[in-house]
C-alpha cells in the first residue's frame, strides 16, 4: 500500500491526535495524566509502528474518541527511530501534533537520582551518558515538534497546570500563542519561539510613585503606553506577527511562545505583553493566553 493510500485509510474528519514524547524524566507521564483528566483518550508506551492501526481503530469510533494522545518514547528502542517518518505520513491524513517535553541535563540527572532509577539508555555508563545518547536520538523529533515544553523549572503540579492551560481552552483555534512577560535578569524563557525586548522604554522603576506597582496597575500601563515608541512598537510587532501566525497555521504548528522582556519582568514587559495579547486575539484562528513569569519575584 502506498503512503497516499495508507493515509487515506485514516478519515480526514477524525479528531485530533497528539503524540507526547521527549526526554526521559521530563514529565511525559504527568502530561499524559493531565490530558486524560481533560478527556483525551491516552495510550502509553506505544511503538510508532502501532500508531496507524490505533488511529484506524479510533477513526471508527468517530465522535466517541475526538482527541487521542499517544505517549511514544525511547522505551520503544530501535522502533522509535521511525517516529519522524511515520508522523509525516500520518499528518497527510489527519490533524497530528507532536508535544516534546524537555529539561536541562542537570535537572534530569537530579530527577533520576531522586527516584534511584537508571536512565533507560545508560547501559553500563552513567545517567548523563544515557541522557546524551537520548538527546542525539531525539534531535530530529524535537526539531519537528509543534509544542516544546521545558520542564526544568516545574514541579509535577506546575507541569500539569501548564498542559491543562494549553489544551483545555483551545476550542476551534488552529493556533494557540502564549505571550510570556519575563525579566532578562532572570534569563530568557527556554521555550520562547520569539523574543521582544522592552528595555528601549523608560523604566517605571525609577519613578518613586510607580516603583512599588506592577504592569497590571493602570498607572503603570498609562505611563508605559505614553512613552515614545510604545504604541508604534505594538502596532508594528502585531503586523509582523500576523504572517508568522498565519504560516504556523499552514504548517500545522499548534502552539508558539512569544516572550516579552524587560529588566525585572515587573513593569514594562507586563504592560506590553497584555497589550500585545489584546491585539493578537482579534486574528482569525488564533487563541491567545498571557503568562507573567517573573511578576512578584522581586
Amino acid at each position: 500500500m502506498t503512503d497516499a493510500e495508507d493515509s487515506a485509510s485514516v478519515r480526514s474528519d477524525s479528531g485530533e491526535v497528539l503524540i507526547v514524547t521527549g526526554m526521559s524524566g521530563a514529565g511525559r507521564s504527568t502530561a499524559a495524566d493531565a490530558l486524560e483528566d481533560l478527556g483525551w483518550y491516552v495510550v502509553d508506551n506505544l511503538p510508532p509502528q502501532m500508531l496507524r492501526p490505533l488511529l484506524d481503530l479510533t477513526a471508527l469510533a468517530a465522535s466517541a474518541l475526538p482527541r487521542v494522545a499517544v505517549v511514544v518514547d525511547v522505551r520503544g528502542r530501535d522502533l522509535f527511530a521511525e517516529l519522524p517518518e511515520i508522523t509525516r505520513a500520518l499528518r497527510r491524513g489527519r490533524p497530528v501534533r507532536v508535544m516534546f517535553l524537555d529539561a536541562s541535563d542537570e535537572v534530569l540527572v537530579r530527577r533520576f537520582e531522586a527516584v534511584r532509577r537508571p536512565h533507560p539508555l545508560q547501559g553500563d555508563g552513567t545517567i548523563l551518558d544515557g541522557i546524551h545518547l537520548e538527546r542525539q536520538r531525539l534531535a530530529a523529533v524535537r526539531e519537528s515538534a509543534d509544542v516544546i515544553i521545558d520542564t526544568s523549572g516545574f514541579n509535577i503540579h506546575q507541569l500539569a497546570t501548564q498542559v491543562i492551560d494549553m489544551f483545555s481552552a483551545e476550542g476551534a483555534a488552529r493556533h494557540t500563542v502564549t505571550i510570556v512577560s519575563f525579566g532578562f535578569k532572570y534569563g530568557l524563557p527556554p521555550d520562547a519561539d520569539l523574543v521582544a525586548d522592552m528595555r528601549f522604554l523608560p523604566n517605571p522603576f525609577w519613578n518613586d510613585e510607580l516603583r512599588s506597582l506592577t504592569g497590571e496597575d493602570e498607572e503603570v500601563r498609562d505611563f508605559v503606553l505614553a512613552q515614545q515608541g510604545a504604541t508604534e512598537f505594538l502596532d508594528s510587532y502585531t503586523a509582523a506577527l500576523e504572517p508568522v501566525l498565519d504560516g504556523y497555521q499552514r504548517e500545522n504548528k499548534g502552539h508558539s511562545v512569544v516572550a516579552v522582556g524587560c529588566t525585572g519582568g515587573k513593569h514594562r514587559s507586563v504592560v506590553m505583553a497584555r497589550e500585545l495579547a489584546a491585539r493578537l486575539s482579534s486574528l482569525p484562528g488564533v487563541a491567545v493566553r498571557v503568562k507573567h513569569r517573573d511578576l512578584g519575584r522581586e
